[in-house]
């Protein structure tokens, strides 16, 4: 039997999937479907120094193979999310690996929540830095669709905090390879790719936005060429461990990832139809691998045949 242990380098992790931030809530609301020591590792909502109560409804709307969302990072602050019996706390008590997704509205936003939470880095294995989100004013994607403000960012961040980081890229830039080599080269231990993608639907009857911020971010099945794409991309650019996402829905979907280039891979939108999905998916790539005679995830990374 092929053995799913990943080497994402500072960080090991039981198999390769991973859930997405955002798409997972904080872990606890799932416990009933999954058991959530058996993933990879379960990446929470985004959460910042202060509570946020996101964007005005509505807030989702359901496209041609996709999702659009504008919640805009809706979270309890870091304070609740540390001490919460249904956070942190709960997601200890079920053994599950956690990784916290942080953002703010500046770099001293950011830095006061990850140092908060290296506090904490006993129950936490890592950080993952939003600075792709497209559905906030200030913060997120304006870092990830600028080289200088990623750097500052992430370098900013690296030196505040001992655990080990991951950047989530934008893909909502012209070419991806900067973004992830800046990433790296300012301290990542990791970069993630890729978030949602700008977009917008139109209710025909009532001429009006689906979306109250009228656009919003795309997620879903819509998305995986583009993520496929972005990721193949990363992966000439840098030497650190990639984590992909974007439209994954099945065990093949998370191998075309590895096969890209990914060492690990996040699945989202599709948990909201079947919440079961990351077990399946867990099972599946393994019954792939033992059915080509491969033992570990690590000998299909970047292994497509061009």
């Amino acid at each position: 039997m092929a053995n799913l242990e990943t080497n994402l380098g500072v960080l090991k992790l039981k198999n390769p999937l991973m859930t997405a931030s955002g798409t997972f809530g904080y872990g606890a609301e799932y416990a009933e479907f999954v058991h959530l020591d058996s993933i990879g590792a379960v990446v929470v909502k985004g959460i910042s120094p202060f509570p946020w109560e996101g964007n005005p409804p509505p807030r989702t709307a359901e496209v041609t193979s996709g999702l659009l969302n504008s919640i805009g990072l809706q979270n309890p602050g870091v304070e609740k999310f540390i001490s919460g019996k249904d956070y942190l706390p709960a997601l200890v008590a079920r053994k599950a690996t956690v990784i916290v997704n942080i953002w703010g509205r500046n770099i001293s936003d950011y830095i006061e929540v990850a140092k908060r939470l290296d506090e904490h880095r006993d129950k936490i294995a890592a950080l993952e830095l939003n600075i792709s989100c497209p559905n906030i004013k200030e913060g997120g994607i304006a870092f990830g669709t600028n080289l200088k403000a990623t750097e500052d960012l992430v370098s900013a961040v690296r030196k505040s905090v001992k655990m080990p980081i991951i950047t989530k890229l934008s893909p909502n830039v012209a070419d991806i390879r900067p973004f992830a080599k800046c990433a790296e080269d300012s301290g990542s231990d990791m970069i993630s790719l890729i978030n949602t993608v700008l977009g917008m639907s139109i209710d025909i009857e009532s001429r009006r936005p689906r979306l109250a911020r009228v656009t919003g971010g795309l997620s879903g099945p819509a998305i995986k060429p583009i993520a496929l794409r972005m990721v193949y991309e990363a992966a000439s650019a840098v030497n650190i461990p990639i984590i992909g996402m974007g439209g994954i829905s099945s065990a093949e979907d998370a191998i075309e990832f590895f096969l890209a280039g990914a060492d690990a891979v996040a699945v989202g939108t599709a948990i909201f139809a079947d919440p079961t999905l990351p077990a399946k998916i867990i099972s599946g790539i393994s019954a792939y691998l033992d059915r080509h005679s491969i033992s570990s995830v690590a000998e299909i990374v970047g292994a497509m045949k061009k």
